[in-house]
């Protein structure tokens, strides 16, 4: 059993030191040793913070894997890296920016929920009405009418040299609770550099919120 258990920690070790030098190799460049942005380097925009994402560790692996614009990015500034490394220096490669950076985001993201308001049982039947009302008269300006970042708002901020980069949410990674919480706090809580995603809990409250989340998850989310 002795033996058995320094091998255990010898395996973690290494794997842990393989991981690092893959994350010098591959993110350092742009999310800093620090896992914040490195702000020296010349985006649009500008990497994640990575101690702030809202993304756990299977879903850091999926977009380390078939990269940003594959799950929703209107920009592709974060690659695909399932080019250049295994799933298994993928997997370790996530597994080390999320025990390195942002450990506790499921403990942080659960007590966020816990401290919501709970819906009652009528407003869990009428929430689809509400979530898609909402979701027309505010989050379809930039995410468009079927949530697919196709608006003509986006189309016009080119021409005004303020181009904003809404994320095509019929393929986000995020799950019902998380996009509740990514629009009640705001994307710059959440790691984004810019504010062009609102904290929207200053306009509606938790059940208005709950309540598109559940719409877009349902109604305008088509991967998992």
């Amino acid at each position: 059993m002795r033996y058995l258990l320094i091998f255990w920690i010898s395996s973690v070790l290494l794997l842990s030191s393989e991981a690092e030098e893959l994350y010098k190799k591959a993110c350092i460049s742009c999310h800093s040793d620090s896992g914040e942005t490195n702000q020296e380097i010349k985006l649009l925009v500008k990497p994640r913070k990575l101690d702030r994402t809202i993304l756990n560790q299977k879903q850091s692996f999926a977009i380390i894997k078939e990269g940003a614009h594959f799950w929703g990015a209107h920009s592709d500034i974060m690659p695909a890296f399932k080019y250049l490394l295994s799933d298994k220096q993928i997997y370790s490669l996530a597994h080390y920016v999320s025990q390195t950076f942002n450990k506790n985001i499921e403990i942080k993201t659960r007590d966020l929920l816990s401290q919501s308001t709970p819906l009652s049982t009528q407003e869990l039947q009428n929430r689809m009405l509400v979530g898609e009302k909402i979701f027309k008269k505010s989050c379809a300006l930039c995410h468009g009418i079927k949530g697919d970042a196709v608006s003509e708002y986006t189309k016009n901020s080119q021409g005004r040299h303020a181009f904003i980069y809404p994320y095509n949410l019929t393929r986000t990674l995020l799950n019902e609770n998380q996009i509740f919480l990514f629009a009640k706090y705001g994307g710059k809580f959440w790691g984004t550099d810019k504010a062009d995603m609102p904290a929207w809990g200053k306009r509606y409250n938790d059940i208005e919120l709950k309540s598109v989340a559940h719409y877009i998850q349902n109604r305008i989310k088509k991967l998992d």
